[in-house]
């Protein structure tokens, strides 16, 4: 089964499949031939798969798995081994893996000679339905998760859902937390039609433990229809586009008060939301059935909401809030539910959210 998307923004395409790998091999060496190669990718990912990718080892660079990987050290070996290998302007750098390698290499792409293409080969369903397609990249340094970054948009992606096979429990949870964010946003994407997103997640459960095929093919697309949608209008984050920040706010200071080492990412939007709906409810954004609807969908998938007390000090998380991207003189701008499947930028103070945190 394979669906191709198009992405007007760079004019590349993304292709979801379950091809089986000789054919995702070959499909890179035709759109890559007679270019050089940087293949970087995570070493987690190569050790299950290096006989299926079979990558000569002078295009080959690994990086450890994890957000504290997506640092400077690792960004100057990537600049390192490019420049080892003759990579031109005209040449490509391939990214294998979760988010973690996307942005690291997408930030590498987009600075060696001023901007190179890249490609990005997504390993985790994270990664799939968020972070490989839009074009943002970045490093993160103390105290900030992505705050040093640009935006390059990949010349292609090729999403295999066979990669799942091996992803534990714990990272596709971890997706699905993304997954999720796309319900509540739906009819704010702007997309030109509606894809009953929520709805589909209502019924999809079993299949989705299940691995099924078409579920997944389906749950990528969908997703990513809706990402698409709002990258093509806004791709610099100046308006629509912070809509993909639902859950988010909290989530970053969720993963930095915890040192990236408690939480996933997924599982972080996943409190994110929680606290969203919760705000939203109490300051009557959202009516009460539609709140219900909203956590027993988020919980049906195993998730549970947590007091946030439990993860951190309230005081902490809104130091860390502050230093979000969103943050403005004005106060903190939280993305929350106003109507279903709809949402909006709402600014509060420092002092009502820590209040809220209590």
């Amino acid at each position: 089964m394979r669906q191709v998307l198009h992405v007007d923004t760079n004019n590349y395409n993304i292709e979801i499949s379950d091809n089986n790998f000789d054919k995702l091999k070959s499909d890179i060496d035709s759109y890559t031939s007679g270019k050089k190669r940087l293949f970087v990718v995570s070493k987690h990912v190569y050790e299950l798969y290096k006989d299926f990718l079979n990558i000569n080892p002078a295009e080959l660079l690994l990086i450890p798995d994890g957000e504290t990987e997506k640092n400077i050290k690792n960004y100057i070996k990537i600049q390192t081994k490019a420049l080892e290998i003759g990579l031109t302007r005209y040449d490509v750098m391939i990214a294998v893996g979760g988010g973690v390698i996307g942005d690291l290499t997408g930030f590498a792409a987009s600075t060696y000679m001023r901007g190179i293409e890249y490609i990005q080969i997504p390993t985790t369903l994270l990664a799939m339905v968020d972070s490989s397609v839009g074009g943002k990249t970045a490093i993160d340094i103390t105290g900030g998760k992505n705050s040093i970054g640009t935006f390059h948009q990949p010349g292609a992606v090729f999403i295999n859902i066979n990669f799942l096979k091996t992803l534990d429990k714990r990272q596709l949870m971890s997706g699905l937390g993304e997954v999720l964010k796309y319900a509540f946003i739906e009819e704010s994407c702007e997309y030109e039609k509606s894809v009953f997103f929520f709805e589909f997640l209502t019924l999809c459960k079993e299949k989705f433990f299940e691995l099924d095929s078409v579920t997944l093919i389906r749950m990528i697309d969908y997703s990513l229809k809706l990402k698409i949608a709002v990258v093509e209008k806004d791709e610099k984050e100046s308006g629509l586009r912070k809509v993909l920040n639902f859950g988010h706010t909290l989530a970053h200071a969720i993963e930095s008060a915890t040192n990236y080492k408690k939480y996933t990412h997924g599982e972080a939007v996943v409190y994110g939301m929680f606290f969203a709906l919760n705000l939203a409810f109490k300051k009557g954004l959202i009516n009460y059935s539609y709140y219900r609807l909203s956590v027993e969908l988020i919980e049906n998938f195993g998730f549970k909401n947590i007091s946030l007390k439990k993860i951190a000090r309230p005081e902490n998380l809104i130091k860390l809030m502050e230093h979000d991207k969103k943050a403005t003189h004005n106060g903190l701008t939280l993305i929350l539910p106003c109507a279903k499947k709809k949402v909006k930028g709402a600014v509060y103070t420092s002092e009502e959210i820590i209040e809220f945190l209590k």
